[in-house]
């Protein structure tokens, strides 16, 4: 039996050629086979997407993500972030599992939120792993020298407009891109190759119509407008990026939530569609879809790290998950139990942890004085 080799030159073709398209098809097979629900294919040409982000970096929305205005052009000009690049292979895998009662925890002021996606392991290893492994899959199958390199959410690349570009959704008004079958509670990766293969449909116009639903629901008014994000104003970037004090003008919209926010993927009528994940890394681990405010605060650093450890809330670190704490135990019922687990951390708390522990106490003392 002849092995197919693939031949970028249609001319002159010998009859057991492997042509880009039929490459671009084995490589959606293989991707699927390795676990991801979707794979696009797109061009290199980023120059819209990279004058919107210069547009947003000019108003300040990235806060203190300074890294996000750092590299030059190398976010929209893939080639000078891997030299040779030709095109972009950009995957989806979807993470919700099941009957996390997203509206249920939202709702009990003493229960922690935790971000759906980071209730798992941490994605960033699992999805690059994947994706070495489709590389090598087509380095096998190319029959030729391939430049290839692998990105999840770790260095400039563009992710959301990639995934536009290459058919997976497109970015909705939360900023956040959207699949007709699997809404937005998905995570994406891209693999660069030297290889020149076509390119998808871009997604179909952004179907989002009249609706506001994310605008309006935001806790802190993050949306200047829609399609805009003022991350200085999101409760994830309060509660992960930020590394100092969090302004007193959001605590008491950050409610529960501790370790980011999914408010504007709940409400959106478009994850009706979204199917819940087989993937058993992204289970909850931990309890921590179902725990209680005064018991994640009442963890020591030893049970942090430990408990933490291969999740994506490892990275915060133990003060700032204490600081997070604070303040949902500040906007919880007040009961002696809070106010107990609040006194007793606070003789060995750090400034950043006090500074909130104070605030957090002044709230439970007001609200048992007002009482019922």
């Amino acid at each position: 039996m002849s092995v197919k080799q693939y031949t970028p030159d249609l001319i002159d073709t010998p009859p057991n050629a492997v042509t880009p398209k039929d490459l671009r098809e084995d490589i959606r097979r293989w991707g699927r086979e390795l676990g991801f629900q979707q794979v696009g294919f797109t061009h290199i040409d980023l120059e819209q997407a990279g004058e919107r982000l210069q547009q947003w970096l000019a108003k300040g929305f990235n806060g203190s993500m300074q890294w996000l205005a750092e590299h030059g052009d190398k976010r929209w000009r893939p080639e000078h972030l891997l030299p040779g690049t030709a095109s972009i292979i950009s995957v989806r895998m979807d993470y919700l599992s099941p009957d996390t009662n997203m509206i249920a925890r939202l709702k009990d002021g003493e229960t922690a939120y935790i971000s759906r996606y980071a209730l798992g392991r941490d994605y960033h290893k699992l999805i690059r792993k994947r994706l070495a492994t489709l590389a090598k899959r087509i380095e096998e199958h190319s029959q030729q020298p391939v430049i290839q390199r692998p990105f999840v959410d770790s260095a400039p690349v563009m992710e959301k407009p990639i995934a536009e570009q290459a058919g997976l959704g497109w970015i909705g008004k939360h900023t956040l891109v959207l699949n007709r079958e699997a809404g937005s509670w998905f995570f994406l990766g891209e693999l660069y190759t030297s290889l020149e293969l076509p390119a998808d449909t871009p997604a179909e116009e952004k179907q989002c119509g009249n609706c506001r639903a994310c605008l309006k629901i935001c806790p802190t008014q993050a949306f200047p407008e829609p399609y805009v994000l003022d991350a200085r104003r999101c409760i994830s970037y309060l509660t992960i990026e930020n590394k100092g004090p969090i302004p007193l003008e959001f605590r008491e919209a950050i409610g529960n939530r501790v370790f980011g926010c999914d408010d504007c993927q709940i409400i959106c009528p478009w994850n009706r569609f979204a199917k819940p994940t087989d993937e058993k890394d992204f289970s909850p681990r931990h309890s921590l879809d179902n725990s209680k405010l005064t018991t994640l605060f009442q963890w020591t650093e030893e049970e942090f790290l430990d408990r933490t450890a291969g999740s994506p809330i490892r990275r915060i670190g133990y003060e700032r998950w204490q600081r997070n704490l604070a303040i949902g135990l500040g906007n919880a019922p007040a009961t002696a139990e809070i106010i107990d687990a609040l006194e007793l951390a606070l003789p060995q708390a750090s400034p950043l942890v006090s500074e909130h522990i104070e605030w957090a106490l002044d709230r439970q003392h007001q609200r048992r004085s007002d009482g019922p």
